[in-house]
């Protein structure tokens, strides 16, 4: 693909909007300037999802284009937590508790930005110049912004209209952020749409600081047909570290209306043969389901190679279509020849509690040896092992241990 083309498909796939424009990003980028850019990422949970691997993958075509990425940690802005799109606080976490988060995150992101060799990404932490910020420091800084430029949010508006509070902490949470494009004097920003308030908020004091442009490029969401945002506060993520098993799986269960938004966000498709399939699937000239497992593989190939993609989906197609145990099952080792139902599903951690435990066999979410259990005071026997389904996905072996 030649270098202009290259350009057109970084400012276009999966792009929402650019500030202040697109034509004017476009000529920095065909003047052959190389360009810094940024996106953060504040670890309030374990693992990076998928909805995080749209700005990634973002930052990987930047990267190829020969610019400076940088993968920003937010190990501050995690202590506080992004308000955004929230009624309520965030649950404040300590430094020890984000560090702990991000601390399998350079392997995860290094499956697709590159931190080695020539033109590295940079991983960095804003915890850097953040803990060194005086209160002299932050009056300075704060005095550039208006409480009303930052009511704005209308988030902050239901609140009020509410009743609810809104904390000093999370009212300030833009302005920490600004202070890290600043710091580290970024060319573009890159962040969902429902981060545009707070990278707009960057440019302002970008402007205000340094009398200098930056470029913000906001990605699309991938939401379904209700405008939920498929991802962690939703409920619904996908984390990076997920066996490609289950992986595949859940890419399995996304609704029909987002295939194409998926293959455009979260692949490495052409543009050209993601239009070619969109056509196809607009024309019932394709099963959805043959669609989905094409997009659950390529998903699963970019993160774990062809080979294990391939594997998932014929165990996928083994267990879920021809109803089939998968062929690899955890086995979990019990000291009785009889255990209690709740306590075998809370024990095996196929249930976080005996009272989920309780909830699924009423539900019929459980099986033992393909026969579904409807009575949750039942004592089970283990004899030579059996095998207990709780869903389409968990299996678990249960053996006794002598």
């Amino acid at each position: 693909m030649e270098k202009r083309q290259k350009i057109k498909e970084v400012l276009e796939r999966g792009v929402e909007k650019i500030y202040p424009s697109k034509k004017a990003l476009k000529e920095v980028l065909l003047s052959g300037k190389k360009i810094k850019i940024y996106q953060g990422f504040d670890p309030s949970m374990p693992n990076l999802h998928l909805g995080n691997l749209v700005g990634i993958l973002k930052l990987r075509q930047f990267q190829e284009l020969g610019h400076k990425v940088i993968f920003l940690v937010g190990d501050f802005t995690g202590m506080i937590g992004d308000p955004t799109d929230r009624l309520l606080a965030r649950k404040k976490l300590t430094r020890k508790q984000v560090l702990e988060n991000a601390k399998n995150w350079r392997e995860q992101v290094g499956r697709f930005l590159k931190f080695s060799g020539k033109n590295p990404a940079q991983m960095m932490f804003n915890s850097k110049w953040l803990d060194k910020v005086t209160f002299k420091d932050l009056i300075e800084i704060t005095s550039k912004f208006t409480v009303q430029r930052i009511l704005e949010r209308n988030f902050f508006q239901r609140r009020i209209e509410k009743k609810r509070p809104i904390f000093l902490h999370e009212f300030l949470y833009p302005v920490t952020q600004a202070i890290d494009c600043v710091e580290m004097d970024v060319d573009l920003e890159i962040g969902g749409t429902d981060q545009t308030f707070n990278m707009l908020v960057g440019r302002d004091l970008m402007k205000a600081l340094k009398g200098k442009e930056k470029f913000v490029l906001t990605t699309k969401l991938l939401i379904d047909k209700r405008g939920r945002k498929m991802g962690k506060t939703a409920g619904n993520a996908i984390f990076l570290n997920a066996s490609p098993g289950e992986m595949f799986g859940k890419i399995m269960a996304f609704p029909d209306e987002v295939i194409i938004p998926a293959f455009e966000l979260l692949t490495t498709l052409s543009s050209k043969t993601i239009k070619i399939l969109e056509g196809q699937l607009k024309n019932k000239k394709i099963n959805p389901m043959d669609l989905k497992k094409k997009l659950a593989f390529e998903i699963v190939k970019l993160n774990y190679g062809e080979k294990k993609a391939s594997d998932a989906g014929k165990e996928f197609e083994r267990v879920f279509q021809k109803r089939k145990i998968p062929s690899k099952i955890k086995e979990f080792k019990v000291k009785k020849n009889k255990v209690k139902l709740l306590d075998l599903l809370f024990d095996s951690k196929l249930a976080p509690s005996k009272s989920e435990a309780k909830r699924l066999i009423l539900q019929g979410g459980v099986k033992i040896n393909g026969l579904v259990q409807k009575d949750w005071k039942k004592e089970i026997k283990i004899k030579k092992g059996i095998i207990v389904q709780v869903g389409r996905r968990r299996f678990v072996r249960i053996k006794t241990q002598n």
